[in-house]
C-alpha cells in the first residue's frame, strides 16, 4: 500500500523508496505494466466533450429562438407554410454559426495544447531512457535537467544545484532552490515541500533524481483540475441582456396581440382573420434575424481577435471585454518581456548603463564580462531558425545574453578558459565559485550577493590596477549596490582571485578569500514597450490596470511606476498584508491598491470577489493551475497560451497566444466596437419592427388591411438582415477608447437607444401608413397594399443609414464609408423590388406591379426619413451643448 502523497516530504528517501516498493536501479517493465492497470496513465481526465448534436442542442436554449419556433409552428398550422420556412431557415443558420465557432475556439486550444513536452527520462531494469511521460507509474525512477518540464509529483533522491520554477502551482515567480533532505513538519503547503517537485512545474537550473510519487489526476496539478471541473459557470452581460431584452419582447408580442384579437372581435370581424392577424403583429414584434445578426458579428470580431493573438472560448465573452472596468495583470511575461536583462554595470568606481559598456577597453571590463560568462552554468541553444538562446537560470541566461550582445565570442573564452572545478550556489553563502585553467595557473571566478561577496574581499580591480579595498572605496560600492537596488534591479557582485595550485580538497573556506573585486552587475525583467502604451490606453479609456505577481514589492512597485500603473496616492499591498485584511477591509481600500505583490494565485480570488462588490466588470490574468479559480471567478478569465496550463485555459474565457497585455487592450477595444455595433443592429431591428407593429396596430383600428404576415417576414428577413449586419460591421467610431466603459447593469436602451427606438419606429409607421392612405384614396386596395409593402421595406433601407451613429450627422460621417452596407442596400432593395416587378411572385407575395407615379411617392416618402433624423440629431446636438 503507497502512503499518501502528502507525507512523502516527512521520510527519508530509503524509506520513501521502500513505501512505493521500488528501488534506485528503477522498475522493471513488467512492473510498470501492472501499475499502469492499477493507476492509469499519467495525463488530466478532460472534460467530456460535448458532441456535435449537443452543442446544435445547446443552442436553442434561448427564450427568443423558442418564440421563433412557436411562431413557426403556430404560422404552419394555420397555413402559412412560407413564413414556417423563412423562421426555420433563420434559426438554423443561428444554431450553425454557434457551433461552428465552438469548433474553432477548441481546436485553437487543442494546438496551444501541443505545445507541452510529452516525454521524460526514466531509469527502468536499471537503463535510463526517454519514455512518453504519460507512461509515468508511481514508483518511477526520474532524471530531470535544466529546461525539461517536471512530468509527474517527485520526491527528490538527489540534487545538484536544483532550481524549479513552480509559478504554476504557487505564484511565486522566482525558482525555488530544492533539497534531498526529509522535512519534520506535516501539512506543509506545496511552496514549502523543499524536497518535493510537482507535474506542471520546469527545471530552471542544475540537475536531480526523483522517485514519481503521483501522477494524473493524484498529482496536486490533478487535484484542482479535478475541484475546478465542478465549478459553475457565469452568465455574460450579453446573455443577461439578451434574455432580458427576450423578455421584455414576449411581453410585448402577449398584450399586442392580445389587444388587436379582442379589439377586431369586438369589431364583429372573423375569429380566423383576427388570429392570423395577432400572428403578424407577433412576427413584426420579433426581430427574427438578430440571433443570426449577432452570432455573425460576435464570430467576425472573433476571428479578428484571433489574427491578433486573442482566442475567445466564447462567443459571448466578446461583448463582456467592451465593458471591463478594471484588468487585474500578472507582471512576469504580461506586462514584461519574461526575460532577466542587464541594465547597469558598476566598475571602475562607476555607474555605466549597458548601452555605454564597452567590454574591449581597459583590463577590468574584460575580466568583468568573462567572470559573466565564465562564472555561469546557462546552455547555448539553437532553434529551428539558427536563432541563438540560452536555457538555464533567468539570472544567469541574462549574463550571458549581455555579454553576447556587447560583441564578446562565448565560445572561444570558454575554450580558452576550460572550467576545472566548480562550488556550486548554496543559499547560506550566496556564493558560486568556478575554478578555470589558464595560461598563468589558476583563475577563480566568484559572482553572488554583494554584501556577502564584499565581505570576502581584500582588494578592487581599477582599470589595469589592483589596489586595497579601502573602506572609502567599499563604501562605494555599498552606495552603488544601494542606487541600483532603490531601482529595483536584482544585484550581483563579481570577483576573482588567481592561484598557482588548487588545493587537494575544493573548499570555500580555501578558495573564496583573499578575493579581488571587479563590479556589480543590476538586472530587471523589463515593461513590454507596447505594454507601457496599452496602459496608457487604458487611462485614457477609464479602465483600472492593477498588477498582482508573487514577486517582490520594490520590483512590482519599481514595473508598476514605469508603466504608470502605480499613480500618486495609491498603495501597493503584500501577500502577508492582505492574510492580515478581514473581507470587509480589503473591500474599503480595493480602490486605494494598484499593485499586489508577493501574492499567492489563491488571494487573486479574494481580489476578484472585493472589486465584483463594487459591482465592477473585471478581467483577471493567469497561467498557473492555482490561478483557475480567480480565472472562473472573474468576468473575463484570461489564460497565457505560451506559458500558461492547460487547466489555466481551460478556466479562461479568452486565450492570449502571445502572452502579451496589449492584446488584452486590443480585445477590449474590441469588445467596445462590437458591442456598439451589436446595439445599432437591435436599434435598427427593433425600430424597424415598431414601425411595423405601428402599421399593424393603427391599421387594424381602422379597420385597413395594409399588410400580410408574408409582408413582414419577407421584410424582416430580406430588409433587416442584411443591413442589420453591415451596421454589426461598421468601424469604430472615433474616440471609443477615450470613453469610460458602460457599467455591466445598462441596457442596450441606455445612452439615447431607447428614445430613438421608439419615436424612429413611430415615424417610420406614421410614414408607411401615409403611403397606405395616399394608394387607397387614389388607386386601389391592392395597390395601396403594395404601395404600404414596399415604402416599409425602402423606409428600413433609407434609415440603416440613420443608425450609422446615433449623434454625429450622417454627411460627417461620410454616405459610402461604410461599403458593405451600401452593398447590403443594393442587394435588399434589389430583392424588394423584384418581387414587385416579376409577374410570377406577385400572387406568392399578395401585390401588385407599380406604375412610375406609384414608385415616385414610394421612394419619396421613403427617403424622407434620413432628413427628418437627421433634423432631429441636430436638435438634440444643440440641446446637449447648451447644457
Amino acid at each position: 500500500m503507497i502512503q499518501k502523497e502528502k507525507e512523502f516530504y516527512t521520510l527519508d528517501s530509503s524509506a520513501v523508496l521502500t513505501n512505493l516498493h521500488t528501488t534506485e536501479t528503477g522498475l522493471t517493465e513488467g512492473e510498470v505494466q501492472k501499475r499502469i492497470q492499477l493507476y492509469g496513465p499519467n495525463q488530466m481526465v478532460e472534460e467530456k466533450k460535448q458532441t456535435l448534436l449537443q452543442k446544435f442542442i445547446e443552442q436553442f436554449k434561448n427564450l427568443m429562438i423558442i418564440i421563433l419556433l412557436i411562431a413557426a409552428v403556430i404560422s404552419g398550422l394555420t397555413h402559412s407554410i412560407t413564413d414556417s420556412l423563412i423562421i426555420l431557415v433563420v434559426v438554423l443558420l443561428n444554431a450553425i454559426l454557434g457551433v461552428v465557432q465552438e469548433n474553432r475556439a477548441e481546436k485553437a486550444l487543442e494546438a496551444l495544447k501541443q505545445m507541452s513536452s510529452p516525454h521524460a527520462k526514466v531509469r527502468r531494469n536499471g537503463n535510463v531512457q526517454q519514455v512518453e511521460s504519460s507512461s509515468l507509474v508511481p514508483g518511477d525512477i526520474v532524471w530531470l535537467d535544466a529546461g525539461d518540464l517536471v512530468p509527474a509529483d517527485l520526491r527528490l533522491l538527489e540534487c545538484s544545484s536544483l532550481k524549479v520554477e513552480e509559478a504554476a502551482l504557487t505564484g511565486e515567480s522566482l525558482p525555488v532552490e530544492k533539497t534531498t533532505n526529509r522535512l519534520d513538519q506535516s501539512n506543509l503547503v506545496i511552496g514549502d515541500r523543499r524536497n518535493m517537485v510537482f507535474a506542471g512545474s520546469s527545471v530552471s537550473y542544475g540537475r536531480g533524481l526523483g522517485v514519481v510519487t503521483a501522477t494524473g489526476m493524484n498529482t496536486e496539478v490533478g487535484k484542482i483540475a479535478e475541484h475546478l471541473s465542478s465549478s459553475q459557470n457565469q452568465l455574460t452581460p450579453l446573455q443577461i441582456k439578451l434574455a432580458e431584452l427576450s423578455k421584455y419582447l414576449t411581453i410585448a408580442v402577449l398584450v399586442i396581440s392580445l389587444i388587436i384579437f379582442v379589439a377586431g372581435i369586438y369589431q364583429g370581424r372573423d375569429y380566423l382573420d383576427m388570429l392570423l392577424t395577432s400572428i403578424s403583429l407577433a412576427v413584426a414584434a420579433i426581430p427574427e434575424g438578430l440571433p443570426a445578426v449577432i452570432t455573425i458579428v460576435l464570430a467576425l470580431g472573433v476571428q479578428k481577435m484571433a489574427s491578433k493573438n486573442a482566442i475567445i472560448r466564447k462567443l459571448s465573452a466578446v461583448e463582456t471585454l467592451g465593458s471591463t472596468e478594471i484588468i487585474c495583470s500578472d507582471k512576469t511575461g504580461t506586462l514584461t518581456q519574461n526575460r532577466m536583462t542587464v541594465q547597469e554595470v558598476f566598475i571602475d568606481g562607476s555607474i555605466e548603463k549597458r548601452e555605454q559598456y564597452d567590454p574591449k577597453v581597459g583590463s577590468s571590463k574584460k575580466l568583468f564580462v568573462n567572470a559573466l560568462i565564465l562564472c555561469n552554468d546557462s546552455k547555448r541553444s539553437k532553434s529551428e531558425d539558427q536563432s541563438v538562446s540560452f536555457i538555464g537560470d533567468p539570472t544567469e541566461t541574462a549574463l550571458t545574453m549581455f555579454a553576447l550582445d556587447r560583441g564578446m565570442d562565448i565560445e572561444e573564452i570558454q575554450t580558452k578558459l576550460p572550467r576545472m572545478n566548480e562550488i556550486p550556489f548554496d543559499s547560506e553563502r550566496k556564493l558560486m565559485t568556478t575554478v578555470h585553467h589558464g595560461s598563468d595557473g589558476y583563475l577563480i571566478m566568484t559572482k553572488g550577493a554583494p554584501d556577502m561577496l564584499l565581505a570576502r574581499c581584500t582588494h578592487q580591480l581599477i582599470g589595469e590596477e589592483v589596489e586595497p579595498l579601502s573602506d572609502t572605496r567599499a563604501e562605494k560600492i555599498r552606495s552603488a549596490n544601494k542606487q541600483m537596488a532603490d531601482q529595483a534591479l536584482r544585484v550581483l557582485a563579481v570577483a576573482y582571485r588567481r592561484m598557482d595550485t588548487l588545493p587537494d580538497i575544493l573548499t570555500s573556506e580555501e578558495v573564496e578569500n583573499q578575493l579581488i573585486f571587479v563590479g556589480l552587475v543590476g538586472m530587471i525583467d523589463p515593461p513590454r514597450d507596447e505594454a507601457k502604451k496599452a496602459v496608457e490606453k487604458c487611462i485614457g479609456a477609464g479602465i483600472r490596470t492593477i498588477m498582482i505577481t508573487g514577486d517582490h514589492k520594490d520590483t512590482a512597485l519599481a514595473i508598476a511606476k514605469q508603466l504608470h500603473i502605480y499613480q500618486e496616492g495609491d498603495i501597493a499591498v503584500t501577500g502577508s498584508e492582505l492574510d492580515q485584511m478581514s473581507e470587509q477591509e480589503l473591500e474599503t481600500q480595493i480602490e486605494s491598491c494598484s499593485v499586489y505583490a508577493r501574492v499567492s494565485p489563491e488571494h487573486k480570488v479574494r481580489i476578484v470577489k472585493a472589486w465584483k462588490k463594487r459591482g465592477k466588470v473585471i478581467a483577471m490574468t493567469g497561467d498557473g493551475v492555482n490561478d483557475a479559480p480567480a480565472l472562473k471567478a472573474s468576468d473575463i478569465g484570461i489564460g497565457m497560451g505560451i506559458t500558461g496550463t492547460d487547466v489555466a485555459k481551460g478556466a479562461s474565457n479568452m486565450v492570449l497566444a502571445d502572452d502579451n497585455f496589449a492584446t488584452i487592450v486590443v480585445a477590449v477595444e474590441e469588445g467596445r466596437k462590437i458591442y456598439r455595433n451589436i446595439q445599432k443592429s437591435i436599434q435598427f431591428l427593433l425600430s424597424s419592427n415598431l414601425g411595423e407593429i405601428i402599421t399593424l396596430f393603427v391599421g387594424t383600428m381602422l379597420s385597413w388591411t395594409v399588410l400580410f404576415p408574408i409582408h413582414i417576414l419577407w421584410i424582416n428577413l430580406v430588409t433587416d438582415t442584411l443591413p442589420a449586419l453591415a451596421l454589426g460591421l461598421e468601424k469604430e467610431e472615433k474616440g471609443i477608447m477615450k470613453q469610460k466603459p458602460r457599467k455591466a447593469n445598462s441596457s442596450f436602451f441606455s445612452d439615447g437607444v431607447g428614445g430613438s427606438i421608439i419615436y424612429q419606429g413611430i415615424l417610420q409607421g406614421l410614414l408607411t401608413l401615409i403611403s397606405y392612405s395616399l394608394g387607397l384614396r387614389y388607386y386601389s386596395t391592392e395597390v395601396a397594399v403594395t404601395m404600404a409593402f414596399a415604402t416599409l421595406g425602402f423606409i428600413q433601407l433609407c434609415h440603416s443609414l440613420n443608425i450609422r451613429s446615433n449623434r454625429q450627422s450622417l454627411f460627417s460621417i461620410g454616405f459610402f464609408k461604410n461599403k458593405l452596407l451600401i452593398g447590403a442596400i443594393c442587394i435588399s432593395a434589389f430583392l424588394q423590388s423584384i418581387v414587385i416587378l416579376l409577374p410570377g411572385l406577385n400572387p406568392i407575395f399578395k401585390v401588385s406591379p407599380l406604375n412610375l407615379q406609384q414608385w415616385g411617392i414610394v421612394l419619396f416618402i421613403s427617403f424622407s426619413i434620413i432628413p427628418i433624423v437627421e433634423v432631429i440629431k441636430l436638435a438634440s446636438r444643440k440641446l446637449s451643448y447648451r447644457k
